[in-house]
């Protein structure tokens, strides 16, 4: 449990990530989180003694609604966002339709969602909670991001099609000529 505090401890003190946080908890979503590079990049910027933040392609506020599946509500979303801070990537992702992409079977939520990313490194979503602490959700743990092995999650590694997908996907992202120290793991 120390390495999840640990990574709780790093957003709760970098003041631009709470404020990112704040202004996506101004939407009131249910069961919301922003995941993905949002949280890696952090992590991975800290273990390399970075001083300045490494920018990221946008912020990934994802959610989980059944009841309001529609695209252009994400981008109403996004909208809204960018009146708060008009200067952040936003995208906005309602978790109750993002199975699609994968061809898999609906997510039961948005943590459920996470766990379906590619990458455990990017399995993972920060939240606030009532009171304004930091919630983590990290279906796979926290680990492989603490020691920049990149992996697939299960579901990648056992379909030999997703398999391919993550394949694609680490060569395109390129994250070790930012972050030499981060290691790919074949398969």
């Amino acid at each position: 449990m120390t390495l999840e505090k640990d990574l709780i401890r790093m957003v709760e003190s970098d003041e631009w990530m709470m404020g990112v946080l704040k202004a996506a908890q101004t939407l009131q979503l249910p069961d919301w989180w922003i995941c993905a590079g949002f949280v890696r990049s952090k992590v991975w910027d800290v273990q390399h003694g970075l001083s300045e933040r490494t920018p990221i392609n946008d912020v990934d506020v994802i959610y989980y609604d059944p009841t309001k599946v529609e695209k252009n509500y994400e981008k109403h979303l996004e909208m809204e966002l960018k009146v708060i801070h008009p200067d952040i990537p936003w995208s906005v992702k309602n978790q109750a339709r993002m199975h699609h992409i994968n061809s898999l079977p609906p997510y039961e939520s948005a943590s459920d969602g996470i766990a379906h990313f590619p990458e455990t490194v990017t399995a993972l979503g920060v939240r606030l909670t009532g009171d304004g602490s930091v919630d983590l959700t990290a279906p796979h743990g926290v680990e492989d991001v603490f020691n920049m092995e990149v992996r697939p999650v299960p579901l990648f590694r056992a379909d030999p099609k997703l398999r391919e997908v993550y394949r694609q996907r680490v060569k395109k992202k390129n994250w070790q000529h930012v972050w030499p120290g981060v290691e790919i793991v074949e398969i």
